[in-house]
């Protein structure tokens, strides 16, 4: 079932330069970016993208560290598109996550961990309208 998911690259995946390598195995995979964009988060943004956090004893560090740099923000489209990136960008916790995935690969920390994918089509559908107008998602 083609379906869409909302990835975030963090700041400490820009700050590294991890961007390209990133998409491209998004894109090796098979999967299409329908948008795209730099951002940078301000607080009351920061907020809103993470409401279900609020109130948990992580909250403040990840709200200062998503707001301590650009983000990149996109749509991916694709065959269960929300199930495949969940599993391609490993679990939340880099020491957990499996040699080969994004995080398994790429981070050593949370919430320093290089990356956000929406874990289902709820939340997937909340952070797109979040991030983009409809006229900004190029779906074939």
């Amino acid at each position: 079932m083609k379906e869409r998911t909302f990835v975030a690259l963090k700041p400490d995946a820009v700050r590294r330069k991890l961007i390209g390598k990133i998409i491209e195995r998004f894109e090796n995979k098979g999967l299409e970016i329908i948008a795209m964009k730099m951002v940078k988060l301000d607080r009351e943004m920061a907020e809103k993208y993470y409401e279900e956090h609020k109130g948990k004893e992580f909250y403040e560090r990840l709200i200062n560290f998503m707001t301590s740099g650009r983000i990149v923000v996109m749509v991916i489209e694709g065959e269960n598109a929300i199930s495949v990136v969940r599993k391609m960008i490993g679990k939340t916790n880099p020491a957990e996550a499996e040699p080969g995935t994004i995080r398994g690969d790429f981070a050593l920390t949370t919430p320093d961990n290089v990356i956000h994918a929406s874990d289902s089509k709820e939340s997937a559908e909340r952070e797109i309208k979040l991030f983009f107008k409809e006229d900004e998602i190029f779906s074939e």
